[in-house]
């Protein structure tokens, strides 16, 4: 993801934290999955958990808040510690408060339910009792998703990323709340924006927002390998594997020293990679592939097939391609061609390789963190470590959106290789329009399928 530095506003639930309350019960909301070989599939009945940083906290002695608008309670939380040990994660109201519904194998995620702005869950195992995990080499990964009601400035995303499958429990025994209260939280941004990172409070030098009046970010960050399946809206969508070199689980990052930041050359001092090898269609120069009444058609559902190509096909090869193809109205859709002089890619010049990256980054002028933090190479070993599933609706406090759907940077020629990334204007996609003249989007995901290349569609 291009930058979710405190780009989720989090407007519900007033505060984080480590400990585990009592006022609400915990539920997880069931969604059923399948397993397939070339013999068949088989259902998993798993369940999906709130993310911990959209979670009411309180005081363990009461409900105060430890944590009110973007600022903590100084008496509850003198220092990291102590804070851990003062506060308490509640449980969650799925549908009431977040919007967050499922049925059967679907599951909805709702922009707006009151005041609380989007949410993102992970899917537990089938037993509830951890994160489920995925190894994604010589494999393949498939959805359906309905992105008809996401205009510009939203992102309905999934996801892998290299939690713990506990969400830290084991790792750092403060943690009293882990998988079940969705703690552990960690991506290719190192995010400073966690309330709580490895049992401990993140309030040391919290700097709140100046946009948003429910976020911050403190003095550390939480980093891991992320792989983007699908980030995308009704204009736009991207495919996006980011390497942290050979750190391949949940790791905290130190602002200033290996956390990265949004601009400039800090941008790239981080333990991960923050701009991936991106696949945009639209920025790979074909305009009519993807969006309402194109090849792929927005305003219907779509199947996405995502296929992990190792050396030898073997599970524990080297991951050296990534494949994409489609399925919609019963026809099988292969990636579009890459149409920009000098980029060359994989399979049929509709695949992520290494060649690929290398030529993306020199003609789009973009750095070479993806190549310096291993490629993919390091994406797979990622993979072999097991990755946990994401899912996630949310709009952008930093660049509204415009790295995906956009003209990026808005400064630059559209006509410039890799700027134009789709058809939205330059002044859309404000969170404060978003949220307030889109209020009722939502994205739907259903049908997940994970198994062996070639098992998990029709053709």
């Amino acid at each position: 993801m291009q930058d979710k530095l405190a780009l989720f506003s989090l407007v519900a639930a007033a505060a984080r934290a480590q400990q585990v309350g009592t006022n609400t019960p915990e539920t997880h909301p069931q969604l059923q999955t399948q397993t397939c070989t070339a013999s068949g599939c088989t259902n998993s009945q798993n369940s999906v958990v709130l993310d911990a940083n959209w979670r009411w906290v309180h005081s363990t002695s009461g409900y105060t808040n430890c944590y009110t608008g973007n600022t903590w309670d100084a008496s509850l939380c003198p220092d990291a510690t102590t804070c851990a040990a003062n506060c308490a994660l509640d449980g969650a109201d799925y549908s009431g408060t977040y919007g967050i519904t499922t049925s059967g194998n679907a599951l909805t995620l709702k922009l707006k339910t009151g005041t609380n702005v989007g949410s993102r869950v992970y899917l537990m195992n089938s037993a509830n009792s951890g994160y489920q995990e995925f190894n994604l080499l010589n494999k393949e990964f498939t959805f359906d998703v309905d992105v008809s009601q996401l205009p510009c400035g939203l992102n309905g995303a999934l996801y892998f990323v290299n939690m713990d499958a506990d969400g830290g429990m084991a790792r750092f025994p403060t943690n009293k709340a882990g998988a079940k209260y969705g703690t552990g939280y960690c991506d290719s941004q190192c995010p400073q924006d966690i309330k709580f990172i490895n049992g401990k409070a993140n309030n040391v030098g919290w700097t709140p927002d100046s946009n948003s009046a429910n976020t911050g970010k403190g003095q550390t960050g939480s980093c891991c390998p992320e792989m983007d399946i699908w980030e995308a809206n009704s204009i736009s969508q991207a495919l996006t594997p980011h390497p942290c070199g050979s750190t391949l689980q949940q790791t905290a990052c130190t602002v200033g020293t290996n956390c990265g930041g949004n601009s400039g050359d800090a941008r790239y001092s981080s333990l991960c990679d923050p701009d991936g090898c991106d696949y945009n269609p639209y920025r790979l120069g074909n305009t009519s592939f993807y969006g309402a009444g194109k090849t792929l058609n927005t305003q219907q559902k779509m199947t996405v097939v995502t296929q992990f190509i190792t050396a030898g096909n073997s599970d524990t090869g080297a991951l050296s391609e990534i494949r994409r193809l489609y399925v919609q109205n019963g026809r099988v859709i292969e990636q579009s061609k890459v149409n920009v002089p000098g980029i060359t890619a994989g399979n049929n010049d509709n695949s992520i390789d290494a060649g690929f990256c290398s030529s993306q980054k020199s003609v789009f002028g973009d750095s070479t963190s993806f190549s310096d933090k291993g490629g993919l190479a390091a994406m797979g070993n990622a993979f072999g470590k097991g990755m946990v599933l994401v899912m996630s609706l949310w709009d952008d406090y930093f660049a509204n959106m415009l790295w995906l759907d956009s003209t990026y940077p808005t400064d630059a020629a559209p006509s410039t290789p890799g700027v134009a990334r789709g058809t939205c204007a330059t002044t859309s996609g404000k969170p404060t329009d978003v949220e307030s003249q889109n209020g009722n989007s939502q994205v739907t995901f259903s049908n997940i399928k994970f198994g062996t290349i070639g098992s998990t569609y029709a053709h």
